[in-house]
């Protein structure tokens, strides 16, 4: 077990005083058999309601209505999460078929059916690059998926990018750089087109080497929320693979939540009323071990 603090700072600052409209924050966790929520509280500025809510993937929503203007919105959500993560099985998935495609069962495809289904248009360049990776016709998927992930890892360059949005699997490809979401989609996407249930998530990353930026072995995208695919193996459930750092069912990883589309994964989303174009947004990120070393940025 390890137990860890995170604190996620989101602040904009305006020109001039702005009213709001309504604010969705996906920003804390839910209980499981891995992670279990010990504290968590929110620091809310300007004053105003609050509201929690599930969403239809079970993620666990605030609805937040700042009140009056301001030229200031500031977030903070504080917590402390203890991880319980289960070390990877060397057994088999219960599949009598091989890696690709991947077959479920009738109960579990009614249920999986939104995650296998490809949100982006068909690009041949995407198909014959996964094509490329596929295995031997024995292969198992658990070994499949490992090996994508790693080659994820090792054929494009991480990048930071400021702007929102994510990039389609082909531009990916094409430009052979990216983000963590970046990635994650292209992972994702790739393996739907195989008939694997993939969906994005959103959460942090737990880097212990991030006070010694140029330390070999440092995590890449740990410097703000980061971004990974969970895969639906029958027999082993939902796996995490972070093809931005090769990393798989790692106690790194803090998952927030999981969603169809990288889209639906903002940890902040609303409106404001008023001028955006003088609008200035700082997130800072800290993640630590309790009682362990800081791990701090700012993006």
């Amino acid at each position: 077990m390890t137990r860890l603090s995170i604190r996620h700072e989101t602040l904009y600052r305006y020109g001039q005083p702005v009213g709001f409209g309504q604010h969705r924050l996906m920003i804390r966790p839910r209980d499981s058999h891995a992670d279990r929520l010990v504290e968590a509280s929110l620091e809310l500025w300007p004053p105003g309601d609050t509201r929690w809510v599930y969403d239809a993937m079970g993620n666990c929503l605030c609805l937040y209505q700042p009140g009056g203007e301001s030229d200031e919105l500031k977030i903070v959500s504080n917590l402390v999460i203890e991880r319980y993560p289960a070390p990877m099985l060397a057994r088999e998935a219960d599949n009598p078929h091989t890696a690709i495609p991947m077959v479920y069962s009738l109960a579990d495809r009614a249920v999986l059916q939104p995650f296998t289904v490809p949100v982006t248009d068909l690009d041949s360049s995407v198909l014959q690059w996964v094509r490329g990776h596929m295995g031997p016709l024995d292969e198992s998927p658990l070994d499949f998926l490992q090996r994508l992930t790693r080659a994820i890892h090792s054929e494009f360059q991480y990048g930071v990018r400021d702007a929102l949005g994510t990039q389609s699997p082909s531009e990916t490809l094409y430009w052979r750089t990216g983000t963590c979401r970046d990635f994650a989609w292209l992972m994702i996407e790739s393996l739907r087109r195989l008939g694997y249930a993939a969906r994005f998530v959103t959460g942090y990353l737990y880097s212990p080497n991030q006070d010694r930026p140029n330390c070999e072995g440092e995590y890449k995208g740990a410097s703000a929320t980061h971004a990974w695919c969970d895969v639906f193996v029958p027999g082993l459930g939902w796996l995490e693979f972070d093809p931005t750092n090769g990393l798989v069912e790692s106690p790194d990883l803090i998952s927030i939540g999981a969603t169809r589309t990288p889209e639906e994964a903002y940890p902040i989303s609303g409106s404001i009323v008023g001028d955006p174009r003088s609008c200035e947004m700082s997130v800072k990120v800290d993640v630590r071990m309790m009682d362990g070393p800081p791990r701090s940025a700012a993006a």
